[in-house]
């Protein structure tokens, strides 16, 4: 016998049974691998003591290895994991194109030289760096913009515009490293590269405090971005501003993607699969920002376990290029 999940309605919600399932799967793994990565290191915890932890009811030294310096890096593959996929799927429900992602397009090279400017001329505090960032990488998609409009945006020609860009910005921020002092080349390598071992909790929070309204209004617009997989024709007689709307999601797109680079620095991979993963698993006709979300936490979870050690990390937090250089010419 054949049983056969269709669509059904909740509280005028169109809900696929095998979302819900794939989502409750991806939650219950990450939730097992959260417990695993705060417990595994060279102080090891046992899952129970890191339950109890969390808890407040562990021992000193384990609530200080797992509630100080892991729980970080844990919340923040989490969390960037997830601002980083529902960009992508953001990305590619505009362009109608699944290579459609910010590392493809260039604005993790615009970050990277936001970052960098700042680092040189402003400050090292991961205030500054956040900042730089963040306008690093809305000028990027404002040189992309520009140059691809023509009357409209078109996935194709933003695609292609976005990867010239991006091979342009990589050149100068090779140029930009070798103008700079060693220190700061070292540092901003090592940022480059795109790391969790840095994050702290005062920055994850400040930046994740600025991210999370932003992640709503993608959820928002939900409703526009299914009617303009209908065509532009259709979307705009049932009241949809197709040029508007594809706007406004890029914009949240890139807001997203300098949140999470401004902690991590920039993170391939992670919004180009997670949502073509998402999709394929849950055999849905269209990129679910929420399963997205869910299978980008998993595909950003690599850098965590195996780094989650009792020692500081290698990489400094907020600390000065001094620091890191200081750190790597003694090692």
């Amino acid at each position: 016998m054949t049983v056969v999940l269709s669509p059904q309605r909740l509280a005028g919600i169109r809900v696929r049974p095998r979302s819900v399932v794939v989502g409750a799967a991806t939650v219950a793994a990450i939730l097992t691998l959260a417990v695993l990565s705060l417990g595994w290191g060279t102080y090891f915890v046992a899952p129970d003591a890191v339950i109890r932890a969390l808890l407040g009811s562990g021992t000193p030294l384990d609530t200080t290895v797992v509630v100080g310096w892991r729980l970080p890096r844990v919340l923040a593959a989490v969390t960037l994991g997830a601002l980083l996929a529902i960009a992508g799927a953001l990305f590619q429900t505009v362009t109608r194109n699944p290579l459609a992602s910010p590392d493809i397009l260039g604005l993790s090279n615009g970050a990277f030289i936001g970052m960098l400017v700042t680092l040189v001329l402003v400050s090292s505090s991961w205030q500054a760096r956040a900042a730089g960032a963040l306008v690093g990488c809305l000028a990027a998609s404002l040189v992309i913009w520009l140059l691809a409009y023509r009357g409209g945006l078109q996935g194709f020609r933003l695609i292609v515009v976005g990867i010239g860009v991006s091979a342009m910005l990589a050149s100068f921020n090779t140029w930009m490293l070798l103008q700079v002092e060693l220190e700061t080349a070292m540092f901003a390598s090592a940022w480059g590269h795109g790391s969790l071992n840095g994050v702290t909790g005062d920055a994850l929070g400040g930046v994740l405090l600025c991210a999370a309204p932003v992640a709503l209004a993608a959820f928002a617009l939900v409703p526009s971005l299914r009617q303009l997989e209908l065509g532009d024709d259709l979307a705009t007689a049932t009241g949809v501003r197709p040029h508007l709307v594809r706007s406004v999601a890029l914009l949240i797109g890139v807001v997203l993607v300098a949140a999470a680079t401004a902690i991590a620095g920039p993170i391939a991979f992670v919004a180009l699969a997670a949502p073509q993963m998402a999709r394929r698993l849950a055999r849905s006709p269209s990129l679910s920002l929420t399963l997205s979300g869910w299978s980008g936490r998993w595909c950003c979870w690599h850098p965590t376990p195996s780094r989650s050690t009792c020692c500081r990390s290698p990489f400094p937090s907020a600390s000065s290029p001094s620091r890191w250089a200081a750190r790597t010419s003694s090692s």
